[in-house]
């Protein structure tokens, strides 16, 4: 268990993030969103989240965002774009920023959100940069739970609903198998880490997902 303290969800106005927002405040957690200045944090504030104003580029701004936090759960990923600001900086120095943070201020749980098979893709910068993230976080003792999902159910929507039309469209290899994960199961996956069992102490935990 990670205390009575609140929990800080980095990446929290996205689409991911403020559904982990969403399921914290159900689950009875008191929540506290990382939202870069200028940002609209109306919708989670509405769901009963406090804001702290902040930027995974600027370290001292997560340290203050950490005061008092129990834990950390990050969405944030960079090299999407969904919102402005969105840079691939951000899964590099800002991820690690972020884990240094946490290391500084001792939180006692920390919650990425990674993507599966990032261990064997250095190819892959964006799959890469969160298996450096979970180095970090390795390296520094902060205690961690890494889930890595597949791609999310739903994109394919962009291209019709794979359901009623009974066949499911994707770019790539037909050889390559592909594994999807819904959103709203992936949150509830994150806010649910938060409380695992096993990650206390200076040890480090990765544990993946694959629906």
């Amino acid at each position: 268990m990670t205390g009575p303290g609140p929990v800080l969800v980095v990446g929290g106005t996205g689409m991911l993030g403020s559904q982990v927002v969403s399921r914290l405040l159900t689950g009875g957690k008191q929540v506290r969103a990382l939202v870069r200045p200028g940002s609209d944090a109306t919708r989670i504030e509405a769901l009963g989240a406090t804001i702290a104003r902040g930027d995974m580029m600027e370290p001292e701004s997560l340290l203050r965002a950490m005061d008092g936090v129990h834990a950390v759960i990050t969405s944030a990923a960079g090299y999407t774009h969904h919102r402005e600001g969105d840079s691939p900086v951000i899964d590099t120095v800002g991820n690690i920023n972020l884990v240094d943070a946490a290391s500084r201020a001792g939180i006692r749980r920390f919650v990425l959100t990674s993507i599966l098979t990032c261990d064997q893709t250095p190819d892959v910068p964006h799959f890469w940069h969160k298996k450096l993230a979970e180095d970090r976080l390795e390296e520094l003792g902060v205690p961690f739970v890494a889930l890595r999902p597949g791609a999310f159910l739903e994109q394919i929507t962009r291209f019709g609903d794979p359901f009623s039309e009974g066949r499911l469209m994707w770019f790539g290899s037909s050889s390559v198998p592909l594994t999807f994960v819904l959103a709203s199961d992936l949150a509830g996956y994150l806010a649910a880490a938060v409380d695992a069992s096993g990650v206390d102490g200076s040890g480090s935990t990765s544990a993946g997902t694959s629906p």
